[in-house]
């Protein structure tokens, strides 16, 4: 497969590493974005795991709760002006309402909103507005008590990050606590036994070969491996973290003190996992100036 330059560039800016490695980790791995990156992680060049945080759609994410069961739904929409549009912003809390009421986004779009259904209801908007527009996920959490947090909040309930935490015990004020870390800190699952076992496999996988590179003793590699995937469960599930509230405590121990039981959470993020494609200015005004 041939190397493109944009590929180069963006394992480099997901990667931090330097364009010759880059160039190379992709080269070894015949263009495969995924394992150029896990590559650069094993020979100790990438300096973060993460890939690009770059999204390409806009819109708003927006919540409801009603007693133990709460909701978060994402819709899309091409630009953030759109975003800030007081009939779009309603039409995104109305859909939000008609969640609380279903189980998953393909029930959603099917359920019914003012005589249409809520496909049609997007449909009509895009008539309306001139901007595509789509719902994209729907997330639900139920426990005793259901605490929704919004971060860069555009409207009541809604905004680009939202987060719902439900417990089976403690109060609304360390739920939002919880809540606010989650935002802050996206953590991928609420524990250990909830993250899916092909992520942890995948870095118990990547930390051995960071090990072998070492050079040093099977019986050494061992142990640095068990310290490393402590480390990386430490960084990884909410309840192994430290508590942005408290950094003394993890999240786990925080809530036993508050005498909390966290129970599931749903943090969704505008635009999150979609690739952006990014605009040259420039030569878009030349290709315009030049009556391409």
């Amino acid at each position: 497969m041939a190397i493109t330059a944009a590929m180069v560039k963006e394992l480099r800016d997901s990667t931090g590493a330097g364009m010759m490695d880059a160039k190379k980790a992709l080269t070894e791995t015949d263009g495969d974005m995924e394992a150029a990156v896990d590559w650069l992680r094993t020979k100790g060049l990438a300096k973060a795991a993460k890939k690009s945080g770059r999204t390409a759609a806009e819109g708003l994410v927006a919540v409801k709760v009603d007693g133990g069961r709460g909701v978060a739904v994402e819709v899309n929409s091409e630009t953030d002006f759109v975003a800030k549009n007081a009939e779009f912003q309603k039409m995104v809390s109305d859909i939000a309402g008609a969640a609380l009421g279903v189980s998953d986004v393909d029930a959603l779009k099917e359920a019914d909103l003012g005589g249409k259904s809520v496909a049609d209801t997007i449909t009509d908007k895009v008539a309306t507005i001139g901007e595509n527009m789509s719902l994209r996920r729907m997330a639900a959490v139920e426990g005793k008590t259901v605490v929704s947090y919004i971060h860069n909040a555009a409207a009541d309930g809604m905004g680009k990050i939202g987060v719902l935490v439900a417990l089976n015990a403690g109060d609304e004020t360390f739920g939002r606590q919880v809540a606010m870390h989650i935002a802050a800190t996206n953590p991928s699952a609420l524990d250990e036994a909830s993250l899916d076992p092909a992520v942890v496999e995948k870095e118990r996988q990547i930390q051995i070969e960071i090990a072998r590179e070492s050079g040093k003793p099977e019986q050494v590699i061992e142990k640095m491996i068990e310290g490393r995937m402590k480390k990386f469960m430490a960084e990884v599930t909410l309840l192994g973290q430290s508590f942005v509230i408290n950094p003394d405590l993890t999240v786990a121990k925080a809530a036993e003190e508050a005498g909390a039981e966290i129970a599931g959470y749903v943090r969704l993020e505008v635009g999150e996992g979609i690739e952006k494609k990014e605009e040259d200015f420039a030569a878009e005004v030349a290709k315009t100036a030049a009556g391409g």
